[in-house]
Order: C-alpha cells, then structure tokens, then sequence
C-alpha cells in the first residue's frame, strides 16, 4: 500500500497538483470493467448508473467497453447532459419524477426526452398524472412500472395491481424496475442474502408474468451489489455504477476481487503534537486515556464522506471534531510525515463525492494522463 500512495504521490507533484483532488485510477478501472464483463451472466445487459458515475468521459469510458447505450438516470440536469453526450443513449429513470419536473423537461429539453426517456411509475395516481401530461403535451411517453421485491421503498406491491390498471392510451409500458439493495443487508437470522435475493427474483418473476409480451422490453433488476449474483431467467439487464470505482460502502461479497479506483487526494498541511484549545493537562490526560492522538496532522479540507486510508493508521477524533477547512487528523506515532506529503481517503460512496472537487484526475500508467470533468450537481 505504502508504494501504491508513493507513486500515486509523485504523480501528483508531476502534475502540480497541490489542492484537495479526486484520483481515478484508470489501470484499476479498466481491471474491474474486465471483472464485470467475466462474471456477468451471459444475457444480462448492463444499464449505466449517471447518479453513480457523474462524468460524461468515464461513463463514456465503460459504455465503450461494455459495448452498452443503456443509462439509469435520477435527475433531470444530469439527464439533459447524458441525452447529449450519448445520442443513442436509452435512459430510464431510477425514480419516479413529479409530474411537473417530467413536464419541465419535456418543453424545455431537446428531442431526447420525447423519445430516449423512459419515466417510472410507481402508483396509479402518478400513472393517471402522466397520461394527462402526455394528452395535453399531444405527446407518446415510454414508461416502467417500479416493483416492489422486498425494498418496501415504494412502488406496486402486488402484481394484481399492475392488471387491473387502465394504461392510458399515450403511455406505453416498456416493462419493470425491480431494486433489491436490501438483500445484501439481511441478516443470517432471517435468511442472509442469497435467500432474499431468490425472494427477490420471484416476485420479480411475478411482475413480468403480469405484462404484456411486447410490455417486457426493459426487465431491470439489482443495482452494484447485487448485479453481479444475478442470472438472465428474470431480468434482461442490470444496473450497475459505484462497482466500478469500488468506494468503501461497496465492499461486499458480490464485488470480491474488484478495486478501490477513486480516491480524495489533498496537502498535509501541518504536522506535530496534537493539543486541544485549553490547558496542556486537558489534552495530556485525554491522550493518557486513548481519548485524543499524541501526533496528529491538519489536512488541507475535510469533512468528506469518505475514510481515510494513508497514511497507514491516520484517522479524524471526534473531540476536535470535523472541519471542511482544517482537519486534524490523528497520526501513529511511528507514522513520519511532513508538511507538502499527501493524505489519501476513499469515498464511501461515489455519487455526489465525485463532484465535489471539479475535474478529476485519471492516474494511469504512473502518471496523470487527463482530466475528466464531471457532471452538474443540479
């Protein structure tokens, strides 16, 4: 690990990069897509995450070679730069839009939203809210059915319901969005994860049985953690996105074997003795207790939701608490490091974090090759 943060470290400097910075490791990248690719079950197509890989170059990246036009898409100013970006993109919604944001972005997007968006419905109220927009936008509009496979997030509970609905007459169903992120968290006690998986895929099953044949074009199941566990006897495609940059939440069994590729690099600002404000005694006697760090550093930034990984044992205190400017970081005292030295954390989590810095820095070959930049926050 040391000389992996070593060489990541005089890239840096290579590259003048002297600021709190988000590192994409495209080598790591590209073994995961590889991973991907091996292990995916032959029939399941990939549907790309934007929320989850908010840069218009790296999902272009993984489309290209997963061989995939497919997106999952949460927000309307990130969907506008994706239908761009990708012309012959398809994009459904992970969530259901309310009807005044689909109407929005109907008038005032280009011709991708009429055509390349499939919408999410979730209830028969917002289906009848949609088939009115669409008569009185004189308008077709594609759509899927969210289903509930064990989630209880929303969506139709039951596919009874599903064939007792009226589908208005310029609505068409493109099929089902079924999201199973619970299945990972389930205890042994009750089953673990496969168990509820298999539950999952069931009362998937169930939902297709209630379409049409020609509604069953879009049969979405799993997200990163689960993509990979799945076989093609449900579902047509799966949803993937943090699995390719690994960050820390996604450290789970269905991932074995893929690599952490984006980290938050940013300057060690100070280093020395730490000590809270107030008398000497105070931080002398919570250091005794293990309640406060001996050695400590102040990085340049903060507050991020991420962990800290390097150096080797560096970790924030509650006492002092955390800062988006300043902050300190406790260190090991064996750990020696100076002022103009890197500390890197990784993201727990890669939506929202992997636009928080501005462009981000590909690593490859040793080196910083390019900037990516990323995608609106809104």
């Amino acid at each position: 690990m040391n000389a992996y943060f070593a060489a990541l470290s005089e890239a840096l400097r290579a590259a003048d990069i002297f600021r709190p910075c988000l590192v994409l490791d495209r080598d790591r990248l590209d073994r995961n897509i590889a991973l991907v690719k091996d292990r995916l079950a032959p029939g399941l197509g990939v549907r790309l995450v934007d929320k989850s890989l908010p840069c218009v170059p790296l999902l272009s990246h993984i489309a290209r070679a997963l061989g995939t036009d497919r997106f999952m898409t949460f927000h309307p100013p990130v969907s506008q730069a994706v239908l761009d970006a990708f012309p012959e993109g398809d994009l459904l919604y992970g969530k259901p839009m309310p009807v005044g944001a689909a109407k929005a972005a109907l008038t005032r997007g280009g011709a991708g939203w009429w055509s390349r968006v499939c919408w999410l419905i979730d209830t028969s109220e917002r289906l009848a809210e949609y088939g009115a927009m669409a008569a009185a936008l004189d308008t077709e509009l594609r759509f899927a059915f969210e289903v509930d496979v064990g989630l209880h997030r929303g969506g139709f509970a039951d596919p009874a319901q599903i064939k007792a609905l009226t589908i208005p007459e310029r609505l068409h169903c493109e099929g089902i969005m079924a999201y199973e992120a619970h299945a990972p968290e389930i205890p042994g006690l009750f089953g673990g994860a496969a168990k509820a998986l298999k539950q999952a895929s069931a009362k998937a099953a169930e939902f297709v049985a209630a379409l049409e044949p020609d509604q069953r074009r879009i049969l979405n199941i799993g997200g990163s953690k689960t993509a990979l566990l799945h076989g093609a006897a449900v579902a047509n495609e799966v949803s993937m996105g943090s699995a390719f940059v690994l960050p820390k939440d996604f450290d789970t069994p269905g991932l074995d074997g893929l690599q952490p590729a984006a980290f938050i690099t940013t300057p060690i600002l100070k280093t020395g003795d730490a000590l809270l404000p107030g008398p000497a005694w105070l931080s002398t006697a919570l250091q005794a207790l293990g309640l406060f760090p001996r050695k400590g550093c102040y990085l340049y930034g903060g507050k991020w939701m991420a962990e800290p990984v390097f150096p080797e044992g560096m970790k924030p205190n509650g006492l002092m608490g955390l800062s988006s400017n300043q902050q300190l970081m406790g260190l090991p005292a064996r750990v020696d490091v100076k002022p103009g030295d890197y500390a890197f954390l990784r993201p727990t989590q890669s939506e929202a974090v992997l636009q928080h810095f501005g462009a981000i820095a590909v690593f490859a070959g040793g080196r910083i090759v390019e900037f990516w930049p990323v995608l609106p926050m809104g």
